[in-house]
């Protein structure tokens, strides 16, 4: 009588800044039938500390980790605090360096813009420069990332720029990890640009790095069939 096939740890995925399952649907459609997966909730924590906190407060004891962009961080604090409970994790358009000079300046402009404009405002303002120029006429992959944007408030965003402006360097975590490590972006990435992820890659000693063409800072949307692809990869290795 054969076996019954052993039971593959959860996959949690992290969204990013004002992101929601929505970023990941194409990826939960193609994987739930491999594994158990979760997706967190950011929304109301200003810190990424407590952002991992209550990933680890809700995941099983032992699970697989994917996170993009803001999400990634966030799964670096997950690692600095309980490493032994992630099995392999996955960088998605992220980055890993503290506070830059004058980005406390923007980015308080940009809390600004949001209570004083609202969010669709500040959605049409930041849609176009993280998409690959060929997917800005793209009126479904829009008009989604916009309604996803939008069922957010100022007081969220606020929320999430402050967890930004008080993160921790993370470069220290890199050489620590030891788990199969899938560093992913896109090569027309403005805020996640092809150097900065190989520079993660190459600091993490089981990590792998994969920069998918023609696409920007939103993989999991603006290329779903790659970023899948890649991640069923990793999460057969």
């Amino acid at each position: 009588m054969a076996s019954d096939p052993v039971p593959q740890p959860t996959l949690v995925l992290l969204p990013g800044l004002l992101c929601d399952r929505t970023v990941w649907e194409p990826q939960i459609a193609a994987l739930f039938s491999r594994r158990m997966i979760q997706v967190a909730d950011f929304w109301g924590q200003d810190s990424f500390d407590a952002m991992a906190d209550r990933v680890l407060a809700h995941a099983p004891p032992r699970f697989a980790l994917a996170g993009h962009s803001m999400g990634g961080r966030v799964a670096l604090e997950i690692m600095r605090k309980a490493p032994e409970r992630v099995e392999r994790l996955a960088l998605l358009s992220t980055g890993v360096h503290p506070v830059l000079p004058n980005e406390a300046v923007q980015r308080e402009e940009l809390i600004r813009f949001a209570w004083e404009q609202g969010m669709t405002a500040l959605a049409r303002r930041w849609l176009p420069p993280v998409l690959h120029p060929d997917r800005r006429g793209d009126a479904e992959l829009v008009g989604r990332l916009e309604a996803m944007w939008c069922r957010a408030t100022p007081a969220i965003h606020e929320g999430q720029i402050r967890a930004a402006l008080t993160r921790r360097d993370a470069r220290d975590v890199l050489p620590a990890l030891t788990c199969p490590t899938l560093i992913l972006g896109g090569e027309d990435d403005p805020w996640s640009p092809p150097a900065q992820q190989a520079a993660i890659a190459e600091a993490i000693p089981e990590g792998r790095l994969a920069i998918i063409p023609r696409c920007g800072h939103m993989v999991t949307l603006e290329t779903p069939e790659a970023t899948t692809t890649l991640l069923v990869d990793w999460l057969s290795r």
